[in-house]
């Protein structure tokens, strides 16, 4: 019980942790991201000086629920990038523990120690494959199986991209057990999409 207990907490803990230190970077960075949205679809009224450009930002806000869509998605992703890439400190080797990360406890110099890096890998692709699913989904065909599937795809890439970057830039280990945590953690959040679909439809 105790265990069970100190695993919720730091879960808890961690989760907790990724929001709050990187929540003002991950905000100016959509917003930011989200400028160059507005020069890429709206030069005329984005192309006029800073002020014309905030203020054409301000409306479409307001006005396009797509707009809103895509803001909160950039969020999401600026969340998960700082977790994995930007907040990382460079390795000598990245492919030291390939084949490391998928149960809870480790070995630290000879002692037992309790991870929660795996879960924490299952729940924050959670939300950002819930929010694709949302962003997109007039463009996206209709069905449980097809959301799952779209779901699946969008984790997996996203996921090995991250690795990948990773393996390439040194700032973390390249991790298999990653890339199927946040996989599952993917398709999970097709799942919670459907649900929350079938409520609202029923309401």
């Amino acid at each position: 019980m105790k265990e069970t207990i100190d695993l919720l907490g730091k879960i808890i803990t961690n989760i907790l942790t990724a929001l709050y230190e990187p929540f003002g970077f991950s905000l100016l960075l959509s917003f930011l991201a989200m400028f160059f949205y507005l020069y890429a679809y709206e030069p005329t009224e984005a192309g006029k000086g800073w002020k014309s450009a905030i203020v054409t930002w301000y409306q479409k806000f307001k006005e396009s629920v797509f707009f809103r869509k895509l803001f909160f998605l950039a969020f999401v992703t600026s969340l998960i990038l700082f977790r994995t890439l930007l907040n990382r400190q460079l390795w000598m080797n990245p492919l030291s523990n390939v084949m490391g990360g998928w149960g809870i406890w480790e070995t630290v110099n000879g002692e037992q120690k309790l991870t929660t890096e795996c879960i924490e890998n299952v729940i924050m692709m959670v939300p950002f494959s819930a929010v694709v699913m949302w962003t997109f989904e007039e463009k996206m065909e209709k069905g449980w199986k097809k959301i799952l599937w779209y779901s699946w795809k969008i984790a997996f890439i996203f996921s090995i991209s991250i690795e990948m970057l990773q393996l390439l830039l040194r700032l973390g280990t390249f991790q298999l057990s990653d890339i199927f945590y946040n996989t599952v953690g993917g398709v999970l959040g097709g799942v919670c999409y459907c649900g929350i679909m079938k409520v609202r439809k029923r309401l």
